[in-house]
């Protein structure tokens, strides 16, 4: 039995921190490239064998070659596991978080700094500094959002979300708030979630992972707990007005969507305005989801993985009437960080996927058509675990790698 604790312990660390003979040809409307299809990407066997796509193309989709060859430029590095970043509009530099509990200023062809003002973080395991954001009145007012994990005694812990004023120098944080707190606290220290993204009226959405232990994952399930779940809030922390669930005896009016198991990459789909999510699975179940209000999308309770022993996850079942269906899931694992929608003209890509993959160390590029997947590209593996994804203003791409505590500048190759 150690040993199989051993084995899952090691799966758990790797996981959040791992035909058709003839291509064919599409041009996509906002692509300057032509995509070539075929069989789906090399990636070894799945972990729930008896797993079944609830439709065509819900996994292993086509491979699809953009003709890119990457150009990576390191503009900071020394950064002690970096987890989040935001660009400012000010002047384009970035914003980067460590999980250690610093917050960086990075610009290209400068030495980073520190901002300090943090609040102290919980950094045990999976804890620590999360995300960041810039509020929409970054410009008048110098807001920034971030989450951590936050200490709440007892060795227990949560979730919580926090504003600030980035001072005008850009050395200090000034006037913190902690503005939302993820109740229960739970004594683990994994599964955190977070990832923070505005919708169109300047409300924010913040996802929250399940903490991770068998107990508490019963709590994605729970309206009355904001374990497993996305919340969707005010820019003072309160409830959104939409939220399916204000009025609703005994559960929280936070709660946007719920099942969720550990969302650490979410991004505003630009053609439709809709929130995406993509969440760490077990030993298999990496899924892809568009979170919709009120909605149930299943863990525990139905998954495309198994626990990492190698048994079943409650009945084993993949779909259950009144639960909803992820739109893409990977089995083997990638393992995913961020994820952002492109919507630059630097490379082809204008409207796919763009994920960053810790397990199996890539960028992983989804071709999008609708509300499907319709093709799958793996980038970049010669760089470590890739972290967090941001789109700058010219539209090259800032990642955050852990090996090294890299910030890299991504380009195409000319």
């Amino acid at each position: 039995m150690r040993l199989l604790a051993l084995l899952g312990f090691a799966g758990l660390l790797a996981a959040c921190g791992g035909a058709t003979p003839n291509s064919a040809v599409e041009q996509r409307p906002g692509n300057n490239a032509s995509p070539a299809r075929g069989a789906a990407v090399a990636q070894g066997e799945p972990s729930k064998t008896d797993a079944v796509p609830a439709f065509p193309e819900q996994n292993r989709a086509p491979e699809s070659k953009s003709g890119v060859t990457l150009e990576v430029e390191t503009i900071a590095d020394g950064i002690d596991n970096p987890w989040g970043s935001a660009i400012l509009p000010d002047d384009g530099a970035i914003l980067v978080t460590s999980k250690a509990g610093k917050l960086w200023l990075v610009a290209p062809g400068k030495p980073k700094t520190e901002v300090t003002g943090v609040p102290r973080v919980d950094a045990r395991d999976q804890g620590g500094l999360l995300d960041v954001s810039v509020g929409p009145d970054f410009m008048t007012a110098r807001t920034v959002y971030f989450s951590f994990s936050e200490d709440r005694g007892g060795g227990k812990s949560g979730t919580s979300l926090a504003k600030a004023r980035l001072s005008a120098d850009r050395s200090k944080l000034e006037n913190v708030s902690t503005i939302f707190r993820q109740v229960p606290a739970w004594a683990s220290t994994a599964h955190y979630g977070s990832n923070i993204e505005w919708d169109s009226s300047g409300n924010i959405y913040l996802t929250l992972g399940e903490r991770y232990e068998p107990e508490s994952r019963q709590l994605a399930q729970d309206l009355d707990a904001h374990i497993g779940k996305v919340v969707k809030l005010k820019p003072d922390g309160s409830p959104a007005d939409d939220n399916p669930f204000i009025g609703r005896a005994n559960s929280k009016p936070e709660i946007w969507s719920y099942g969720h198991r550990n969302v650490q990459g979410a991004a505003i789909n630009p053609a439709t305005g809709k929130l995406w999510t993509i969440e760490h699975g077990p030993r298999g179940g990496d899924e892809i989801n568009i979170p919709e209000a009120g909605k149930n999308y299943g863990w525990p309770l139905i998954t495309y993985g198994i626990d990492y022993p190698g048994t079943p996850i409650g009945e084993g079942v993949t779909a259950q009437e009144g639960m909803e269906q992820p739109i893409y899931y990977w089995d083997p694992v990638i393992a995913p960080g961020d994820m952002i929608f492109y919507t630059g003209n630097l490379f082809p890509w204008n409207g796919d996927l763009i994920i960053a993959a810790l397990g199996t160390t890539q960028l992983v590029r989804l071709d999008i058509e609708g509300d499907r997947v319709i093709g799958e590209e793996r980038l970049m593996s010669d760089q470590g675990r890739i972290r967090d994804i941001t789109q700058a203003p010219d539209g090259a791409l800032y990642v955050l790698v852990d090996d090294g505590g890299k910030v890299l500048r991504v380009t195409p190759r000319s």
